[in-house]
């Protein structure tokens, strides 16, 4: 006869599918409470009057003072991408080919995705910090008590910011990398730096550069929305700021590579030639 599990292995298996169900729920009331955020600041958006000073002020902390962080990603994937496929590229007496491969690269998805990811998360973890703050400090309340809307005055200026720069910040990524990468080659490798740039620009079709351009605001509308979420329903004082901003980062950068995965088929199935 097989042994029967004990009262207590039982036990176990049945906290395992709970704590399983509890983080199921958890993660669908999530889901839910984006949802609503975001209708409440779209309805916001198109219902009242625009914040134009807060906005411009959300444009230099997320745009222009993400610019280095988005230099530095951008000029080191360049000269990383260039030396690896160089070297690739050799094997098969094909060296010339490394400035139209790292462009096309830099064009569709290095570009935009890295620069998503990394500007994301220090975008994101900032948006919660700030908000989680004032809503342990009740700040977030006291908006409500004066009669305000806090989707209006903290939520919609920052999507509106993220939605707007994230396209601008690739650009700038999109320059300095193929740049990058043409100035490693010349001096490794003896490539010109007219040739390589050359080559790399003919290789971006229009379509090319729409499809990675294209899903850079919705990168910057995600980064947004999620950090705000997570910052307005902090709770538990310090702690839970420290847990919002945790947790914003880690579902920034799942959400901007789910975006991205789902984007790309879309746009390589209906952009591309």
């Amino acid at each position: 006869m097989s042994a029967q599990p004990t009262p207590a292995e039982k036990s176990l298996v049945v906290r395992a599918i709970e704590a399983q169900g509890a983080r199921m729920i958890r993660a669908m009331n999530q889901m839910g409470g984006i949802a609503a955020m975001t209708l409440r600041a779209f309805r916001a958006l198109f219902t009242t009057r625009f914040e134009m000073r807060s906005f411009l002020y959300q444009l230099e902390q997320m745009g222009v003072k993400s610019f280095g962080i988005a230099a530095a990603t951008a000029i080191f994937v360049g000269i990383v991408m260039a030396i690896q496929f160089a070297f690739s590229l050799e094997r098969f007496g094909a060296r010339e080919s490394t400035g139209r491969i790292v462009g096309l690269s830099e064009a569709r998805e290095l570009a935009p995705s890295l620069t998503a990811l990394v500007v994301g998360c220090r975008i994101g973890a900032g948006i919660a910090a700030e908000l989680g703050s004032m809503a342990v400090t009740e700040q977030i309340d006291a908006i409500r008590a004066l009669g305000a809307d806090p989707i209006k005055k903290l939520v919609v200026p920052r999507m509106l910011a993220g939605i707007v720069m994230m396209p601008m910040l690739t650009v700038f990524a999109l320059v300095l990398g193929i740049g990058s990468a043409a100035i490693v080659c010349n001096l490794s490798f003896g490539m010109a730096i007219p040739f390589f740039v050359t080559s790399a620009l003919d290789s971006i079709w229009v379509e090319d550069f729409l499809s990675g351009i294209g899903k850079t605001p919705f990168f910057g509308f995600l980064i947004a929305v999620l950090g705000s979420y997570y910052g307005i329903t902090t709770r538990g004082g310090t702690e839970g700021v420290g847990r919002a901003t945790t947790t914003s980062v880690v579902v920034v950068a799942i959400s901007i590579l789910i975006a991205d995965a789902l984007l790309t088929q879309f746009f390589m199935q209906f952009m591309t030639r």
